[in-house]
């Protein structure tokens, strides 16, 4: 099948008919993959002059521009409805400052949020899309309304294999001593005969037991993070380190990484035994869910200098439960701020 080029996307969108209210599953025809949508809003928003325009004003202007680069008609008037691109689950918000505020609702994990960079003379530089699910991620003040966490108790074995199998809807894309060519990007969506079995995964990151690494500071933890990372696609077997900040954090692999320094694991605004389904491919490739998605959770010991790789679980979203007691924190706010870091828009 050949692949889709984003215009091929914005063009069956204009033949098709449809609004931006009309349904769309992930992975049909007519449904923008992430990588594609943030190249049509780049390509029809970047330079566009909002300079002198009232903020209600200004969210129409992009909300009808947002139509233009996508390939839908624009409406008489918008919905107030949550997303506001409905079809795409998509919605829109402008930003001259590195605080995202988000009045009035929760952040949803399948919801794919464009952030759009405005320069000091109101004109859009660039478009970032991301997924609640990564906008989670960089919280740092604890005001998201609702968060999913689990207790790992550590048991007597240092590596546990808590799936034997994948997932049925991962199990016939599987490929046994797979070989990862030097061009192969970690961060790459997966693909049908590239994915290593549950129980492969495990054995080739087994070694990592007992290695250490720096620790670059308590206030450090997504670097920490990187650093663990860095390892892992390492000994998988890919040639280079790359991390867009998606998720799972070896999208090639469909694997989410998670260190531990602590019992209690946070997971974000999604069950990884959900159903709901990943925006993770294009029309013609596996389409999976969170339940599907491989973890493997390092657990570590730190003494401010060195932090040391002591026990590891490894497991599919499924199954995830069978070993780890979920419980769930709420905290009520009326909006939610997420400071955006430096590089936000480079990833």
């Amino acid at each position: 099948m050949t692949a889709k080029s984003p215009h091929d996307y914005k063009t069956a969108i204009e033949t098709s008919g449809k609004d931006i209210y009309s349904e769309i599953r992930v992975g049909d025809d007519l449904w923008i993959p992430t990588p594609d949508l943030e190249f049509l809003l780049n390509e029809g928003l970047r330079s566009l002059d909002l300079n002198g325009l009232a903020l209600r004003t200004r969210s129409k202007v992009v909300k009808e521009a947002t139509c233009r680069a996508l390939g839908y008609p624009v409406p008489r008037s918008f919905k107030k409805v949550q997303p506001r691109f409905t079809g795409q689950q998509l919605d829109t918000y402008t930003q001259k400052s590195s605080n995202l505020q988000i009045w009035n609702e929760e952040l949803s994990p399948t919801r794919r949020y464009a952030i759009i960079q405005i320069s000091s003379e109101d004109k859009i530089q660039r478009v970032k899309v991301v997924s609640g699910q990564e906008l989670v991620r960089l919280d740092t003040t604890g005001t998201i309304t609702k968060k999913f966490q689990a207790r790992l108790d550590i048991g007597s074995e240092s590596i546990e294999l808590i799936s034997e199998a994948d997932t049925p809807s991962v199990a016939p894309h599987v490929r046994a001593n797979l070989r990862i060519s030097p061009s192969i990007s970690p961060a790459e969506n997966p693909r049908a005969g590239f994915l290593m079995p549950i129980t492969e995964i495990a054995e080739r990151l087994a070694p990592l037991i007992g290695q250490s690494f720096q620790d670059p500071g308590t206030d450090q933890e997504r670097n920490r993070g990187a650093a663990l990372h860095k390892l892992v696609c390492e000994a998988l077997g890919y040639s280079r380190y790359e991390d867009n900040g998606q998720f799972p954090d070896v999208r090639h692999q469909l694997l989410e990484v998670k260190l531990q320094t602590s019992p209690t694991v946070d997971l974000g605004l999604v069950l990884p035994s959900s159903n709901d389904p990943l925006d993770i491919g294009p029309s013609g490739e596996p389409q999976f869910s969170h339940r599907d998605t491989r973890y493997v959770l390092f657990y570590a010991k730190t003494n401010g200098t060195t932090v040391l790789l002591t026990n590891m679980f490894v497991t599919t979203g499924a199954d995830f439960f069978n070993r780890l007691k979920r419980f769930e924190g709420k905290v009520q706010n009326g909006k939610i701020q997420i400071p955006l870091p430096e590089s936000f828009f480079d990833r």
